[in-house]
């Protein structure tokens, strides 16, 4: 495992004159804060060594180098899922790489069902815990100390500076941003109106098929932490309607641009 992590780091960073300190994941239909991204290297996930390869409509599978304004980052357009027959280690791997990188702050979005009955299909939620519903956890198996404790801490998934941050900046810009716990699900299914109610009951604000096994990862390896995701579609009672990927990708795509300023001046603040 360490020498594919060191292997992947040192091809990537041989690939661009940057050192970006800033690692960003777009998850569906999100891909659009790449038009504002300064691009100095594109590089398709099937060009990179032991990188798995997205197949999921709406995630272009390529890695970018770049500046958003004058900060450097790396970012991710389109990320890996459990469901598509990856491991929890293979869907996690770019999350090891970037810190192999020097990248100390990971910035992951999603797009996620509604549990919380304030929410509405659109709003945007800043993250501020998560629930693993996953049924399994990227750190089984031996634990490499090099990259982190055994057991590591997760008082603090998501950190609460950035999140304080990122409220700010929704208010000075109008942006009307919801907090919450996310919920994470293995997918591919979108859930039964049984289990919608049950991760309410648990104290989810959405849920969603990704991020918590990164977010995992990157505070096991000290990483600082921000989630941000778009409600796509609602699970709470009585507002359940039937729900298609593209409609996900369509709702994802119109608040996007809320969403992408968000991030844009988050990233120029670090």
């Amino acid at each position: 495992m360490l020498e594919t992590i060191r292997q992947t780091a040192d091809f990537l960073s041989g690939q661009s004159g940057l050192t970006p300190a800033i690692g960003i994941i777009l998850g569906t239909g999100l891909g659009g804060l790449v038009e504002e991204i300064e691009i100095e290297k594109s590089i398709s996930y099937e060009d990179i060594p032991n990188f798995p390869v997205s197949t999921v409509e709406g995630h272009s599978g390529r890695l970018i180098f770049g500046k958003i304004g004058q900060v450097e980052v790396l970012a991710m357009q389109g990320r890996f899922h459990y469901y598509e027959g990856y491991s929890m280690q293979e869907v996690t791997l770019p999350v090891r790489v970037m810190k192999a990188m020097g990248i100390e702050t990971l910035i992951v979005s999603n797009a996620s069902g509604g549990l919380n009955p304030d929410f509405v299909v659109g709003d945007i939620m800043v993250i501020t815990d998560q629930i693993n519903m996953f049924g399994d956890n990227p750190l089984m198996g031996k634990n490499h100390n090099e990259l982190g404790p055994r057991f590591p801490d997760m008082s603090e998934p998501y950190s609460k500076k950035l999140v304080a941050k990122a409220l700010e900046i929704g208010k000075s810009n109008q942006i009307d941003l919801k907090q919450g716990v996310y919920v994470g699900t293995t997918g591919p299914t979108f859930e039964t109106p049984a289990e919608y109610k049950m991760f309410r009951v648990l104290g989810g604000d959405a849920v969603g098929m990704s991020t918590v096994p990164e977010i995992i990862v990157a505070r096991h390896m000290d990483m600082t932490t921000f989630g941000i995701s778009i409600i796509t579609d609602s699970g709470v009672p009585g507002q359940i309607v039937e729900v298609s990927h593209e409609e996900v990708q369509k709702v994802a795509a119109a608040a996007e641009p809320h969403m992408t300023k968000v991030i844009k001046e988050l990233v120029a603040s670090l």
